[in-house]
């Protein structure tokens, strides 16, 4: 349970110095035992006390105490204990890691304050077991009947890839079990505190076949109600003002009143969600198994999860429909074996997803109204319902309700294999070496529509509104002396505006990582990967003007002249403009280079370990497409592939087996950082474009201390990041019909354009977005028994500090930084024998905790209509689990 409450203002470091001291306090409670000697810590790791956590970070079995890199395992005690049951829950008790996004499978995670707004690759791996589904927009995996989730702070690049550039999230699942006939099942009944009811239904059962081969299956169901009230405008917009369109001009009798009373609804963002997992172990022979796998996942989420403050806390006005239907499966199969002494392991993936999506887009047109005269060609189209005559005497007099929405179809495939091998043991180097090779296709398929556009009569050209002899002009064809444009404005079907591209990546590398023991106490480890990787992008990106276009090419002929529209209706791809300076449109992008990680660690004592570690990562860069502005094509500059380099000292300790203590202090150096720009007058459209160089500075750590039957565990992290350099901005030059960064820039200065540019976007210094410096939690746990029952009490405390919102300072102010807060959990529960009863509340107290600020469009346009992404209001349920 989570209850919020806003940090005070102040100094950031005094703050921060605060929340450090109340976690790094459990360090002065164990004193007794930090004094212990060697030998007596030795002989208490024997008896029962902390559970060792065995993870395969390093794609070896390890305990995570002897694993020289910052890393947290959530087990799957605590994922029960925090009642966590996807992407956001786990991530919210990961200090180092936060989050932005705008709801269920919309989510993107960041670590330590990298935090890129912008290219072709996620900047943090994400992985199902062994196979990557390292997508933009995460798919929200349930958890359940998982073994643990590992965390891997920093560049991961030498054996996790281009997608680990900040980090490495991994869901490892639970294995069939030979020999073994097991199974449950949890049910829970939960509420918002002021929202909907809820509840799941899920259980899993293991199977043994044979001796040599076993299955297991695990199925849910989900429901989880809404909080957050589609409320009633009552003609007002959010600050107040009449909700009238002024419909792209300055002439009373045109206008449009929104009105979404038949939209309005309470609780409107609920989530039905329904999975499974079958999963099978085949041993066929001594020193080998099989092990194929399959998940499959849909979740039906609706309406929106953040909400606009100015209209009321958890309240909005939505005046359309918003709905995504995220449909996912994934195969894998894993085989391990041994060819000699080598040990073997071949890691092959299938990845397939659908998202349909769905969304009120009304605040784009709204945001477009509000520009004043001029955008009648944008706002007016005349419904035939509302026309008289034909020819010359065509007369139009109904205009269409303008908003607009946004509906897209995104189909992802990725194919993935890798193959490991590691020296025998009788070597003195224990290496781990192989391929890796991923090959990804994204189909782009994304409308701006508003209904009924594809069938008008016509439209109102740009002044037309305004003009002296409006009564006898307006929706009157132009030829006849009037003002309406006769046809449809629309690229395609309803769609003023469409994006329809295929997205192809292929990712190949080799690597090897090796470890050396010096002594029998000190170790060195090295690693390297060599890797290949080519973007092919192609497609079209515009409004119709941009097909009718005289570079943009119909595809079926692969003639240059401009595409007839509307386009087809049913088939892809006829109209591309992606790349104009080759015949087929391809924007390619191809990149070598190579990763490197070395470090030392030193088990001072059983249970003391000290490292430091060097590693880099990487992200590739890219091309983008040319823009439109002003009726003229802009070519637009590649941009760079973004590199961090990491340099951690740390240490792991155990005490007495009382007291477990981690900590890591490391910088990063972030160069060539991918940021999406919006160039004056492209109508919101974006570039992606390098910001320059940044750097991190920063701690994690986690601790926990047992006195007798008391429990008490905390982790924290502080990154302070920020800009070194200033960030200089991108214009259009058109002398050169070119678009790219400002060689150089000047803080106050202003380059040429309508409107005019500022050269620095964020000067030197600024701080890096969307992460806080300081994240931490902490929980406090009573174990006891109740009569024959075992039983417990939980409470635990989730904090961090406020956060900006965008790198472009000019922008961030538009949005406004989030506030800190603190939330508070609380649960309890008794066991007995194979039965468990658990009751829960989260946000105890119901306070209101901002993650990050987010917008419809391009924040220079859509900032008067941004809403907040809260953490989860209070809630609270019952769950009952069974055995057998």
């Amino acid at each position: 349970m989570t209850g919020t409450q806003a940090l005070p203002q102040g100094n950031s470091r005094t703050r921060f110095i605060r929340l450090l001291g109340i976690t790094t306090m459990l360090a002065g409670l164990a004193s007794p035992a930090l004094a212990a000697d060697d030998q007596a810590t030795a002989a208490a790791e024997e008896e029962k006390g902390f559970e060792e956590i065995i993870v395969t970070a390093t794609r070896t079995a390890t305990s995570i105490q002897k694993v020289p890199i910052s890393m947290q395992a959530l087990s799957a005690d605590t994922l029960q204990q925090r009642s966590v049951k996807g992407l956001t829950d786990f991530a919210a008790l990961i200090p180092s890691v936060s989050f932005a996004g705008l709801g269920p499978g919309r989510t993107e995670v960041y670590f330590r304050g990298i935090v890129p707004a912008g290219g072709a690759y996620p900047a943090t791996g994400y992985y199902l077991d062994d196979i990557s589904i390292n997508v933009n927009g995460l798919p929200d995996v349930h958890v359940y009947d998982v073994e643990r989730i590992e965390a891997l702070s920093g560049p991961q690049g030498t054996l996790f890839g281009a997608g680990s550039l900040a980090g490495t999230i991994r869901v490892i699942t639970n294995k069939p079990k030979l020999g073994e006939f097991s199974g449950g099942m949890d049910l829970e009944a939960n509420k918002f505190g002021g929202g909907d009811f809820g509840g799941q239904a899920q259980g899993f059962i293991n199977i043994p076949v044979t001796e040599t081969l076993a299955i297991r299956a695990m199925g849910y169901y989900r429901k989880e109600g809404g909080y957050v009230d589609n409320v009633a405008n009552n003609g007002k917009f959010a600050d107040g003002s009449p909700a009238i369109l002024n419909l792209g001009d300055e002439n009373p009798l045109t206008s449009f009143t929104l009105n979404n009373a038949s939209k309005t609804k309470n609780n409107y963002n609920s989530i039905d969600e329904v999975g499974g997992r079958l999963s099978l172990l085949w041993e066929p022979v001594e020193g080998w198994s099989i092990n194929p796998q399959i998940t499959a996942q849909k979740q039906i989420s609706l309406g929106y999860f953040g909400f606009d403050p100015r209209v009321g806390d958890l309240q909005v006005h939505d005046y359309d429909d918003t709905r995504q239907n995220d449909q996912w499966y994934q195969a894998q199969a894993t085989i391990h074996g041994h060819i000699g002494d080598f040990d073997v392991v071949s890691a092959t993936g299938y990845f397939r997803r659908n998202i349909k999506l769905l969304n009120d887009y009304t605040y784009y047109t709204v945001a477009y109204d509000s520009f004043g005269p001029g955008y009648e060609s944008y706002l007016q189209f005349f419904d035939k319902a509302g026309c008289t005559g034909s020819g010359a005497s065509l007369r139009c007099s109904t205009l269409l309700n303008p908003t607009q929405y946004y509906s897209g179809n995104r189909n992802e495939r990725i194919f993935t294999q890798e193959l490991r091998f590691k020296t025998p043991q009788s070597w003195p180097v224990d290496i781990t070496f192989g391929g890796f090779y991923q090959y990804q296709k994204n189909e782009i398929n994304d409308d701006y529509a508003t209904r009924g556009l594809g069938n008008v009569a016509g439209y109102t050209e740009s002044g037309g509104g305004d003009r002296a002899d409006f009564a006898t002009s307006f929706g009157v064809p132009v030829d006849q002396g009037g003002s309406m444009i006769l046809g449809t404005p629309a690229v395609k079907n309803d769609a003023f505006y469409i994006t329809e591209q295929n997205r192809v990546t292929r990712d190949y590398a080799v690597f090897a990582e090796g470890h050396y023991n010096i002594t029998p106490a000190l170790k060195i480890t090295g690693g390297i990967r060599y890797f290949w990787t080519e973007l092919n992008v192609v497609g079209f990106a515009g409004v119709a003007a941009s097909a009718q276009n005289v570079r943009s090419t119909v595809a079926a002929t692969g003639q240059a002249g401009g595409c007839p529209t509307p386009l087809s209706a049913t088939e892809r791809l006829t109209c591309l403009n992606t790349n104009f300076s080759r015949p087929d449109h391809q924007l390619i992008y191809r990149e070598q280079g190579q990763t490197h990680k070395i470090a030392l660690d030193w088990q001072v004592a059983p249970g003391k370990m000290i490292y430091a570690n060097y590693s880099t990562g990487f992200r590739p860069g890219g091309q983008g497409r040319p823009l439109r502005i002003g009726g003229q094509v802009y070519a637009v500059a590649p941009f760079r592939s973004e590199d961090l380099t990491n340099y951690e000292i740390g240490f792991k300790t155990t005490w007495g087996n009382i007291f477990r203590l981690n900590a890591a202090f490391y910088l990063e150096k972030w160069n060539d950082l991918q940021y999406t720009v919006v160039v004056a007058g492209a109508q919101g459209a974006g570039i992606t474009g390098n910001a320059g160089n940044a750097e991190v500075k920063g701690v994690e750590f986690d601790a926990d201390l047992r006195l007798g039957k008391f429990t008490i565990s905390t982790s924290g992290s502080y990154n302070d990041g920020k800009l070194k350099g200033n960030f200089c901005n991108f214009a259009a030059n058109a002398a050169t019909l070119s678009i790219a960064q400002l060689a150089s820039c000047t803080l106050g200065a202003f380059a040429p354009g309508n409107p005019p540019t500022p050269e620095v976007a964020a000067a030197d210094g600024t701080r890096l977005p969307r992460q806080p410096k300081f994240k931490g939690t902490t929980s406090v746990r009573f174990d006891t028994m109740l009569g024959k029952m075992d039983a417990y009490v939980q409470g635990a405390a989730l904090y961090q500090t406020g956060a900006t919102q965008d790198l472009n300072t000019e922008l961030n102010d538009l949005l406004g930084n989030s506030a800190g807060f603190v939330s508070f959990d609380f649960s309890a529960g008794v066991k007995k024998d194979k039965w468990s009863v658990d009751v829960f509340i989260q946000n105890a107290f119901d306070r209101r905790g901002i993650l990050t600020t987010n917008t419809f469009c391009s924040i220079s346009i859509c900032s008067g209509s941004s809403r907040n992404f809260p953490i989860r209001p209070q809630f609270f349920g019952v769950k009952f689990g069974q055995r057998f």
